[in-house]
């Protein structure tokens, strides 16, 4: 698979990430020539269990927080606001990423991964529903998703808050700091301008250059 083919379902449940690849069409149909049919649960089964061991040997390497985050959370919790996390992790790799992720400086109030809520992982609501529960937030509408991916978009508009999507740095625009920053700014701008699109046409309510602008959208609702 190319690496736009990988990183469209970014953000989905592995085994629904693995599953939706194998439903594009040119993966489909590269399957059935090489296989001479079409795939089945068992292969996307056999194909998820390979990945997963694949992703417990290295998921330790990408617990780095992105530019912005370690500040925006300092902001946050100057303000009282909690933080809630979902994740397309499993619980054996949160098990990985969260202490490392802790010795960075990030350490979310809770967070839920798709085992926690019967393996129904983004697009569901459900991991964001467990984390207003633990949070004890008593309306969705005191609540704002903030995500890097489509999946994270639809989660958001799935339970029924504004959903906002983060542009540099995200899965969507595929990019690590160093290619990003070695793109002129030309270049950059229009990365950034197609990963707009992308979420606005996923129902974003709104996008943000990085992390650093979330403070001044905040404060613009509670006025």
């Amino acid at each position: 698979p190319t690496f736009d083919e990988v990183r469209e379902p970014m953000g989905m449940l592995k085994r629904d990430h693995i599953r939706t690849m194998m439903n594009m069409e040119r993966i489909h149909e590269e399957w059935k020539r090489v296989h001479g049919k079409d795939f089945t649960e068992e292969d996307v089964e056999q194909v998820y269990q390979t990945s997963e061991n694949s992703i417990l040997k290295i998921v330790h390497q990408f617990a780095e927080p992105k530019p912005y985050v370690l500040e925006t959370v300092k902001y946050l919790r100057d303000k009282g606001i909690k933080i809630g996390s979902t994740t397309g992790y499993t619980d054996e790799m949160m098990e990985i990423v969260v202490p490392e992720a802790a010795m960075k400086g990030y350490s979310p109030d809770c967070w839920f991964s798709p085992n926690s809520v019967g393996n129904f992982g983004r697009p569901y609501p459900y991991m964001i529903f467990e984390n207003l529960k633990k949070l004890e937030v008593t309306a969705v509408s005191a609540a704002v998703k903030v995500g890097d991916t489509v999946a994270d978009i639809r989660e958001g508009l799935a339970a029924g808050m504004l959903s906002l999507g983060i542009v540099e740095g995200s899965s969507v625009m595929g990019l690590t700091e160093a290619e990003y920053a070695a793109l002129s700014p030309e270049e950059q701008a229009d990365r950034r301008r197609k990963v707009e699109e992308k979420f606005l046409a996923a129902g974003a309510s709104a996008v943000l250059r990085n992390l650093s602008e979330l403070p001044v959208y905040l404060e613009g609702l509670e006025r």
